[in-house]
């Protein structure tokens, strides 16, 4: 039963929010199927004089000008010389991609080369076309890819704010700071209603709840773009993307890229409501997911993209594909696409050298009538439309635009003073004890832990880089990590601080603050199989543990990307504080934790749950509204100065848990085939050799497709005895197996011996965070035919290998002649009939 305090706090989040959004929530009753998809008045309205100058332009153009309109390529991998030859209709940067391939790339150099993109676009002399291109980013928790820019908490710590207006705020910011180097679109705010914590994107949603996601799209989007009565696509407003269309934050497992099962029902009021408010807003484009929805791609889905976005609710801005997107669709490569054109994509993001194929396949396949012209000339005029609308043919070239090059905007004041705003209502305080904060200033002070003069780590990722990692505070001038904000007003009241990552001080500190939580990370690498904090290495715990055992009260300041399973940290902590991604203006978390010069508290904590905490790390998919809702702590749960929480004594969680078995879910490696974007390949002393046919051949190791159930669903080694070679399957992105140790799981394989002179072996490792150091041997006689071979995994665990990060899935190495064929690797429960393989550990 949810305490007093608790449910008043859930109350007031909820009418704060949004009023009129009660019919939106999760425990809403389904929606009648008749009512789905209703069309969304949009604020921009159809424009006679618009769809004249789209349909007079339109029809001066060639199939190859129209073709080039839908084609977006990197600026990694595109010249301007290749903008002034074809003519792309937009272009864009990737996470971790910068102007002449600099991280410290200054405005001057964004802005000069959208001048240059901009100016070879009109220039017809190659092209004969005159339209002008425009260039997208991923602004999507302040201008992140720019050194010195505002970096705004991600949007899981935005929707603990409850403040829409603040969302606008940060929008009309974003797009200042966007303007300011010459970019005109934003890939942004993504409104994912995230049901799955597991899922390494959770920190791009606002809530597990559509209601609070709902309320925030069209304010980020107003923010962005503008509003009618203050001007549309002014010279300081940006194009937005509402994405990613549809259903990301809702695939089974939490896995990226994965499948939503949802009913169409569930599907609208749950995961499309965040459309419903950006489409209303006048969001211009859409980007498609790169999930599927009940097995079928989003990008090759005209259902979802056709008969339910365009028709059923109205919009006529332009649908834009994610990075390759279209490859992923059934029939198609990165090279060659019809099937999304025609399902309903308008744009295709492709950004890799395949651009240059992809067009002329499509001007191809457009002539040959695979892709009918009346399809075409839809995606074309839905792109004009958007560039009419935000004024691209009237506006001048990037350099003369009113902000670009304007420094002054770039982290200005007044732009940090926002993001401040934002970190102190973000902050959730889950626990504090005898009322432990407020924090007098004057106090001695320890700050431990490894975020706690970390501004990268407290940015998480889509910061500077894709992943967030591989920077430092000096990538990020202007910013203030969590320690500076306690220095500065520590040391002004006349109280000491000192900073120890381990923990260890010159002086008994009054009380220690520990700054911990995950690394940055970004799509594939942040999933996880459970939502364990650092499981098999709690060095954290061990921090806070050893600092509260020597008598001095703890602060924990948790930076996390989602709602994880912290109960031993809890435990040992007297106050607990979710700070989430603050992002460059980590400083102002110590405006709430201290009380100011006049011994008052100067700001209050605000934020509230918008996803609910996990009370076990299996429980990674509880949500508001569910029939048996048995989190931790609910949504809406946050406490301020003065309450105890009465919901649940945090001081004696319970810390031990096992998998049990039925759980344990088969990790496929190697069962007909590699699934991307895992790899395989032949590893010598030479060197690695990627698998990509049905033979590969080095001197050391042949593998070759063969069939043992079904057409080339095995793989036959013949090692030649030459040198020492193995047989890998690498992973792009890092997989969390840790639950495999408690659930007693196995590499299971099944195994053929063709042909070996003499009673011999090879070895097989897997799976391990990087170089797998523990190995097995396999003891092989004579040929017997196919039978099963079970390893448990336990024979590769050790200190040093890390199953939440795990990149090798599986090795076997041999360096004497031997033919063998493997089948049906995978990881997951034991094979009774399998030939068990022992190991001492």
């Amino acid at each position: 039963m949810p305490s007093m305090v608790a449910s008043a706090v859930l109350s007031v989040l909820l009418v704060g929010c949004n009023e009129q959004s009660k019919s939106t929530t999760a425990t809403s009753q389904p929606v009648d199927s008749t009512s789905l998809w209703a069309h969304v008045n949009s604020v921009i309205p159809k424009d006679d004089k618009v769809e004249q100058k789209v349909a007079a332009i339109l029809a001066k153009m060639t199939i190859e000008q129209k073709v080039a309109q839908t084609i977006q390529p990197e600026i990694k991998s595109i010249s301007v010389e290749d903008m002034r030859r074809y003519g792309f209709g937009s272009y864009l940067n990737g996470g971790g991609s910068f102007p002449n391939g600099n991280k410290h790339a200054t405005p001057k150099e964004w802005i000069d080369l959208a001048d240059a993109m901009y100016q070879a676009s009109i220039d017809a002399s190659l092209d004969g076309s005159t339209i002008p291109t425009m260039w997208g980013t991923d602004a999507v928790h302040g201008h992140n890819n720019v050194i010195g820019a505002t970096i705004f908490p991600h949007n899981i710590g935005l929707g603990a704010t409850n403040n829409p207006k603040l969302l606008e705020q940060i929008g009309a910011i974003t797009a200042k700071e966007v303007r300011a180097t010459g970019i005109d679109w934003v890939f942004a705010p993504t409104v994912a209603t995230v049901r799955d914590d597991r899922w390494g994107r959770t920190y791009e949603g606002y809530s597990e709840d559509p209601e609070i996601v709902k309320a925030y799209a069209g304010a980020m989007v107003k923010g962005l773009q503008g509003v009618p009565e203050n001007g549309l696509f002014a010279d300081d407003k940006v194009i937005s993307t509402v994405k990613h269309f549809l259903g990301d934050g809702g695939t089974e497992g939490g896995d990226d890229q994965g499948d939503n099962l949802a009913s169409e029902s569930e599907l609208y009021r749950i995961h499309a409501q965040g459309y419903v408010s950006g489409l209303a807003a006048g969001a211009q484009s859409v980007m498609a997911s790169f999930n599927s929805w009940k097995g079928e791609k989003a990008h090759g889905s005209h259902y979802l993209l056709t008969k339910v976005l365009k028709n059923k609710m109205g919009f006529d801005g332009f649908v834009v594909g994610d990075w390759n997107g279209h490859g992923q669709v059934p029939g198609c490569s990165n090279e060659s696409c019809p099937n999304a054109m025609n399902a309903g994509l308008d744009v295709f993001m492709v950004p890799g050298p395949e651009w240059k194929p992809l067009l002329e396949n499509t001007i191809a396949q457009v002539k040959s009538g695979a892709i009918p012209e009346s399809r075409l000339n839809d995606s074309v005029r839905r792109i004009l439309r958007v560039k009419v609308r935000a004024g691209l043919f009237e506006s001048v070239t990037p350099k003369m635009r009113p902000l670009s090059g304007d420094m002054s905007l770039i982290g200005a004041k007044a732009h940090r003073d926002v993001a401040k705003q934002a970190v102190r209502e973000s902050l959730v305080l889950l626990k504090n004890n005898n009322q432990l904060l407020p924090l007098n200033a004057n106090s001695r002070i320890l700050l431990a832990g490894d975020g706690a003069d970390n501004i990268g780590k407290q940015s998480g990722g889509w910061s500077i880089t894709w992943q967030g990692t591989g920077n430092t505070n000096e990538d990020f001038p202007g910013g203030t990590s969590i320690f500076d904000g306690f220095k500065a007003q520590v040391e002004k009241a006349g109280g000491q601080v000192e900073l120890s990552v381990s923990g260890a001080f010159t002086q008994k500190p009054d009380v220690a603050v520990v700054v911990f939580g995950e690394d940055p990370y970004a799509e594939g690498n942040g999933d996880l199989a459970n939502v364990e904090y650092q499981r098999g290495n709690k060095r954290d715990l061990q921090l806070l543990e050893k600092l509260k055992s020597q008598g001095i009260p703890v602060v924990a300041i948790f930076l996390t990307g989602r709602p994880l399973w912290v109960n031993p940290e809890l435990n040992a902590s007297d106050a607990f504080v979710v700070a989430w991604l603050p992002g460059s203006e980590g400083g102002a978390i110590a405006d709430v934790l201290l009380k100011d010069k006049n011994d008052a508290v100067a700001y209050d904590f605000k934020g509230k749950l918008t996803f609910s905490w996990p009370s076990s790390p299996t429980q990674t998919a509880v949500n508001r509204g569910d029939s048996n809702y048995n989190p931790l702590l609910p949504y809406g749960y946050g406490l301020s100065y003065g309450q105890q929480s009465q919901q649940v004594n945090l001081d004696n969680l319970p810390t031990e848990f096992k998998t049990v078995q039925g759980e344990l879910a088969n990790h496929e490696i190697l069962v007909r085939d590699v699934k991307a974007p895992s790899w395989a390949q032949i590893r010598e002393a030479s060197g690695e050799t990627r698998i990509s046919s049905s033979v590969t051949r080095t001197p050391s190791l042949e593998v070759s497709t063969e069939d043992k159930m079904v057409q080339e669903d095995a793989r036959n080694l013949v090692f030649t005895g030459k040198a020492e070679a193995s047989f890998e399957v690498l992973a792009a992105f890092p997989s969390d197996l840790r639950n495999l140790l408690e659930a007693d799981a196995r590499l299971n394989f099944a195994l053929k011996v063709n042909h070996t002179d003499e009673a011999q072996s090879f070895s097989i490792a897997g799976p391990c965070n990087n170089e797998c150091e523990k190995t097995v041997q396999v003891a092989i006689e004579k040929p017997t035919g196919w039978y099963d071979v079970s390893v448990p995994v336990s024979c590769f665990a050790s200190p040093e290998n890390d199953l939440s990060k795990v990149m090798h899935l599986f090795k076997l190495t041999a360096d004497k002649p031997m033919n063998i064929s493997i089948a049906d690797v995978y990881v997951g429960a034991s094979n009774e009939n399998a030939v068990t393989i022992n190991c001492n550990n």
